[in-house]
């Protein structure tokens, strides 16, 4: 046993009040896990992920019960900041193939994704994308995924971390909706940072015109000789693209050799996806940000509920958890709070955060007392010279001009850091709330706080 840790002196902490909870929140209070994860055939590999170990992938977690790459630079030569600079300022790859494609096909197919999205699904085109979300019976946030459509009875659900394509499956076990569901061999890359465009430019010349290509629209191209659809998108806050290759298990290194041969007058690196840049656009992550326990107002994702009643928002039909959202929403405008906990912006001291968080961090009254939240997703952010986070603190009630659930800006707390990054050892640092975004997107886009 490691001498590092005592863990025989480790307890779980779970002190926070989520009384409103169907089930404990996994704060996980509980020091490092110093353990090797096991590589076996209950968890896929990806058809990238031979590529992803000879650009240099060192860590991996799972993902949509996925290998999933989270480091290629090691910590000895700077780790994730080097990867950082990479995609702010040149550009990068990502193996996303965790994001795994289910494809909703038939005569019925838009009628079934209208009900088990939020948004208006009748009012996305052929060939555009959208950031939707799907909600249980009680408002839970299910599923986040970027919804492609493909043509007028094709939509294909890019996943984030839950699997939601059983889910879809069993909404439709009665087969009311004359639709097929399932898992297609399409896998995507990203394709981030500011040179993005010019190396997608040269990767597929004159089949699309990426001068006019909108904020996530769509595209058919071919890659390295095969079949892609691209998108313009991305989870990082800079420009970016998506290639969603067609029959990847054939051809994966077809397309990405084809990406690097591209990359390499435009400094392309092959990185994790960019954790520490999409805080910084106040993207969030399910499973770490938001889950099914949490309903979209809490988490600032109440403009995907109708609220603002215009456009896509303005959806009149029934879909699941509609019931329980329009109650929480006429509860919020009639000053009422239907939950304990809202999702903040918050600016923290203490030492450079350049590694992902193993745990939960309690947040406590600045005054002190019992801990009353926690932190999501901390990082460093070299260009404000501070540390930044998403965390949970008790809701206050506060909504911004256009009726969203926000929270009041420099309000002050204290975080309960490990001693490797608290100023004093066992001492918490101050923070304080502020706007999310932290730095603003190239796309400024609906994933960020609405602001009013």
């Amino acid at each position: 046993m490691s001498n590092e840790f005592d863990y025989s002196k480790l307890r779980h902490v779970t002190s926070v009040d989520q009384s409103d909870r169907k089930v404990p929140y996994n704060l996980r209070q509980s020091g490092p896990t110093k353990v090797e994860m096991l590589i076996s055939t209950r968890v896929r590999k990806s058809p990238y992920w031979h590529l992803s170990m000879k650009a240099g992938c060192w860590r991996a977690t799972v993902y949509n019960r996925i290998y999933h790459p989270r480091g290629y630079v090691k910590p000895e030569d700077g780790g994730a900041m080097v990867e950082y600079d990479a995609i702010v300022n040149h550009v990068t790859m990502w193996n996303v193939a965790v994001e795994r494609q289910i494809r909703v096909k038939g005569p019925d197919a838009e009628k079934f994704v209208d009900y088990v999205i939020t948004r208006d699904a009748t009012k996305i085109s052929p060939m555009r994308a959208r950031y939707v979300i799907l909600c249980n019976a009680y408002g839970g946030v299910l599923n986040d995924p970027i919804l492609l459509r493909i043509s007028k009875d094709e939509f294909w659900f890019s996943l984030s971390d839950s699997d939601i394509g059983l889910y879809l499956q069993g909404v439709n076990a009665d087969e009311r909706f004359n639709v097929e569901i399932d898992e297609i061999d399409v896998s995507p890359v990203q394709i981030q940072g500011p040179k993005s465009k010019a190396l997608m430019k040269d990767l597929c010349g004159d089949q699309v015109d990426f001068d006019n290509m909108p904020f996530y629209g769509l595209a058919e191209a071919k890659i390295g000789g095969r079949s892609c659809v691209i998108s313009q998108s991305g989870f990082s806050g800079e420009a970016g693209y998506e290639i969603y290759l067609r029959e990847c298990t054939l051809y994966a290194e077809d397309m990405w050799n084809a990406v690097l041969e591209a990359g390499k007058k435009h400094s392309l690196m092959v990185i994790a996806p960019a954790h520490h840049r999409r805080i910084q656009a106040g993207i969030l992550s399910w499973g770490q940000d938001m889950d099914n326990e949490h309903n979209p107002f809490q988490c600032n994702l109440g403009y995907q509920v109708s609220l603002s009643g215009k456009g896509e928002w303005d959806k009149k039909a029934d879909y699941v958890g509609k019931e329980a959202l329009e109650k929480m929403k006429a509860e919020l405008a009639d000053g009422k709070q239907p939950y304990k906990l809202q999702l903040v912006g918050m600016e923290l001291k203490g030492k450079p955060i350049e590694e992902y968080a193993p745990d939960f961090w309690l947040v406590s009254p600045a005054e002190g007392g019992d801990p009353c939240g926690f932190i999501t997703s901390p990082w460093y952010h070299p260009e404000k010279g501070t540390n930044i986070a998403m965390g949970y603190v008790p809701f206050d009630g506060t909504l911004n001009a256009n009726g969203f659930p926000k929270w009041e800006v420099g309000k002050k707390f204290k975080v309960h850091l490990p001693d490797i990054y608290a100023d004093t050892p066992g001492e918490p640092v101050d923070a304080v709330t502020v706007e999310i975004p932290f730095t603003e997107s190239h796309n400024a886009n609906t994933r960020e706080v609405v602001k009013g």
